[in-house]
């Protein structure tokens, strides 16, 4: 479980999130949604300490990372795994190096326990027998499948996935959509996706925190977001003119 307590984070003179109060359950997917530039990929930063907070607290199972000297926070670190948008894969190694370069970095493996690790990993994302292809040859999804398998490599408790499903084709997008929840739910794990994806919020959003203008503003899962009365995170559901006929259908329905 991770929890965050009254965080505010500035730039300068511009106050970006403002008293967040969250908390992100175990053996879940826990999903951060809203607008761009209204503060969620800010508030994942700050919860991985890629940005200081102002004031408040990030709870790791108990644990206030904020507090935190650079060698705990490097601990907990080796706990998190990172899904980043793009998948961000070495080019010049292989499918096999990329998966085991977290394990290279932060563990005494011997290369015989790293591939074998690698090996389990691969498997998990459906990427048996691609141990040595290049990025350069595989498809977008087989990447993001790359960068999932990398992010568990250490076996993590938390899981950070931003924007898992960018660039990709809706049926692509669906499948990394039902990896991560399976994963999630197999490994038990922490899992915290910032995404603004509806698919993704309908298809796997066990729990969800909506960021508008810095502030939580609503807090739900994907059930309860279709019937919500708040106006501006409708106004974020209800966007394209095919969610608004679903909406009306709906409606139509309830009367």
């Amino acid at each position: 479980m991770i929890e965050v307590k009254n965080i505010n984070k500035s730039f300068s003179e511009n106050q970006v999130l403002f008293d967040i109060n969250a908390c992100f359950e175990k053996g879940k997917v826990n999903l951060i949604i809203g607008q761009s530039g209204q503060g969620k990929s800010v508030l994942a930063k700050c919860m991985v300490g890629l940005h200081e907070v102002d004031s408040g607290e990030v709870l790791y199972e108990g644990r206030d990372f904020t507090k935190m000297n650079r060698q705990h926070r490097s601990e907990i670190r080796q706990e998190i795994g990172m899904l980043f948008q793009g998948a961000a894969l070495f080019d010049s190694m292989t499918v096999e190096e990329n998966v085991m370069f977290p394990l290279t970095m932060f563990t005494k493996m011997t290369r015989g326990e790293m591939t074998k690790r690698a090996d389990y990993c691969l498997e998990h994302v459906n990427l048996v027998g691609r141990n040595k292809l290049y990025p350069s040859e595989c498809s977008g999804g087989m990447q993001k499948r790359v960068g999932i398998a990398r992010s568990i490599a250490m076996n993590p408790k938390f899981l950070f996935c931003d924007e898992p499903n960018s660039g990709l084709d809706p049926q692509t997008s669906i499948l990394i959509d039902g990896l991560i929840e399976q994963l999630t739910s197999e490994l038990n794990m922490t899992t915290v996706v910032i995404t603004h994806d509806m698919n993704s919020v309908m298809e796997i959003g066990d729990s969800i925190i909506f960021i508008y203008q810095g502030k939580k503003w609503w807090e739900g899962n994907r059930e309860s977001i279709i019937t919500t009365d708040n106006q501006e995170i409708s106004n974020f559901v209800y966007a394209s003119d095919f969610m608004k006929e679903i909406r009306s259908s709906m409606q139509e329905k309830r009367r």
